[in-house]
């Protein structure tokens, strides 16, 4: 198929985790995932993580983990990744009085520091984006005066296709802007009417997505659906099943 691996964004089942944290793990991974995206530990420590991974076969792709939780206690996040074999930190979102062109330059910054000490303990940080990161200020994506002010060796992307196709713009044309920045690609699909559905019944050309970001260097595919309409387990199924069709 590909040497990306292809992993689930927990937070598709996050309604699950809630109920069952490590049953809720052991079925994505008896689904056929390779890995899984962290969006919480559901306040397992890391040792049992660590062996819920080794008892399901499941790689950790990375953990999506706030600026504010990274600012205020750096080490105890990377701890904490280094024991699960986690290979990358990703800042999933941005409160608003980030979102201008200034916001994203003092943003940067701070992720060449943040960036600096993740790579100084052998973790790599990232930055996954939404819609507002491709509004323009003098021509330019806010996410690549990010990207520009950042060094390319201490902080990667986590491209969403989904929302930059949301923004407008086209994902394929984007990672080739972006070879050798973007280490993962978040999948997910769009119905007509714009929202989300599950890999492969939408709108959006998922296949020539995963050959770009493979083009482009990314070492993960990973599914997620932001809100499900049909029971999330389901709906990672199915887009794991149609991914793995698309990508045959």
């Amino acid at each position: 198929m590909s040497n990306s691996s292809i992993g689930l964004q927990l937070y598709t089942v996050r309604d699950q985790t809630q109920l069952d944290f490590k049953k809720t793990v052991q079925r994505v991974a008896e689904m056929g995932y390779d890995a899984v995206e962290f969006a919480g530990y559901g306040d397992i420590p890391s040792k049992e993580m660590s062996a819920l991974l080794a008892d399901t076969g499941l790689r950790t792709a990375g953990s999506h983990v706030s600026l504010d939780a990274l600012e205020h206690d750096l080490d105890h996040e990377i701890n904490y990744c280094l024991d699960i074999g986690c290979p990358y930190l990703i800042i999933p979102y941005l409160a608003q009085e980030w979102r201008t062109a200034a916001g994203f330059l003092k943003l940067a910054d701070r992720l060449n520091i943040l960036g600096r000490h993740c790579q100084n303990r052998g973790i790599t940080l990232a930055y996954h984006n939404h819609n507002f990161e491709f509004e323009q200020e003098d021509g330019r994506y806010l996410l690549d005066l990010l990207a520009a002010a950042t060094d390319p060796q201490l902080v990667k992307l986590e491209l969403d296709t989904y929302w930059a196709a949301y923004a407008g713009v086209d994902p394929i044309a984007y990672l080739r802007t972006i070879t050798g920045r973007v280490a993962l690609v978040h999948l997910k699909d769009m119905t007509p009417d714009r929202h989300f559905t599950e890999v492969g019944d939408g709108t959006l050309d998922i296949k020539g997505y995963c050959q770009a970001a493979r083009a482009a260097g990314a070492r993960f595919y990973l599914v997620e659906n932001d809100q499900p309409t049909i029971p999330s387990l389901e709906s990672a199924r199915r887009s794991l099943e149609n991914l793995r069709t698309i990508l045959s």
